[in-house]
């Protein structure tokens, strides 16, 4: 049986690709949104019974392989497609101070306070400053001065665009100036290589050194590494006094070991949050901010996620 991939659900920059591919064949007429939803269904089962494939609606890799013509998406795409679904975010999303990181934007929520929202604009006005006037016109000089500034300054701004008493919402224009400079391909470009080599690359370490083979404990990796910063010391001492303890019977179990750990010791705020998230990935199933989750509709399962995991 060729394995399951993509399946009603799931969203994200892959399922729009699958979209537009679908689109140009005349299956699909809907809206290009990245949502795999009831039309995206029909339009697969429709191309799968024109190709004499079992019409199921989900994409498998024998449908990926004749529709897209390309090889799958790569684990990394994968894990990022489901984390930034549990983060809300976009590409373009920006918002305001409300959590103490200044400001956050991106596909993954990169923050000013960390410097990752600096590095990301900083790389691109080098590369192409003519994007970045394109996007943030008139305020390009003040958005270049605050990104060279000292933290206090840059803090002071941030609270000054954001709105309400939350600070969730970032004043216009600059709202919209942040979402036009995430819609820009070299700016989610440079996204991605940020996405890969500071937080894939130190999940995958995290994984190899607890021997996770499977792409769903690739996920359980990628995941605490965006939305907790990896696993802390504090975790970590726990996971591996609770494995000298009782050594886990499989990965499932050991995975669900780690995803409390991280959860509680976790901030109070976010415990239940993190707790929900790590154990949807987990159990493969979840409800996660009120909206359920299958995670095998996502492309990760149990399959292993390189050949040959380093020790």
């Amino acid at each position: 049986m060729p394995r399951s991939l993509f399946g009603r659900g799931s969203r994200g920059a892959i399922i729009r690709r699958i979209q537009q591919r679908l689109s140009r064949g005349g299956y699909y007429t809907g809206n290009l949104d990245g949502l795999y939803g009831g039309g995206t269904e029909r339009a697969v089962a429709a191309y799968q019974r024109d190709r004499a494939l079992p019409a199921t609606g989900m994409v498998d890799e024998y449908t990926w392989k004749a529709l897209m013509r390309v090889r799958i998406p790569s684990v990394q795409e994968r894990c990022l497609q489901l984390t930034a679904a549990f983060e809300g975010h976009g590409f373009g999303m920006v918002q305001g101070n409300w959590d103490g990181a200044w400001l956050t934007w991106g596909i993954i929520g990169f923050t000013l306070k960390h410097g990752e929202i600096g590095r990301i604009v900083l790389e691109v006005h080098a590369k192409q400053p003519g994007v970045m006037r394109q996007a943030f016109g008139g305020l390009t000089n003040e958005l270049l001065t605050v990104l060279r500034a000292p933290a206090a300054d840059q803090e002071a701004w941030a609270n000054r665009i954001s709105l309400g008493p939350r600070r969730y919402t970032v004043a216009e224009p600059w709202r919209a100036a942040f979402d036009r400079f995430g819609q820009q391909d070299v700016a989610q470009r440079a996204q991605l290589r940020r996405v890969g080599a500071g937080y894939f690359t130190p999940a995958m370490a995290t994984a190899r050194q607890f021997q996770l083979r499977t792409e769903r404990g690739m996920a359980l990796c990628f995941d605490a590494q965006v939305q907790n910063g990896g696993i802390g010391p504090e975790a970590r001492a726990a996971i591996e006094a609770a494995v000298a303890d009782r050594p886990p019977e499989d990965e499932r179990t050991l995975c669900l070991l780690i995803a409390n750990a991280i959860a509680d010791h976790a901030r109070p705020a976010y415990r239940e949050d993190v707790r929900c998230r790590k154990g949807a990935i987990v159990a493969g199933a979840g409800m996660v901010h009120g909206e359920h989750f299958t995670i095998d509709r996502w492309g990760l399962d149990e399959s292993a996620w390189e050949a040959a995991p380093r020790r």
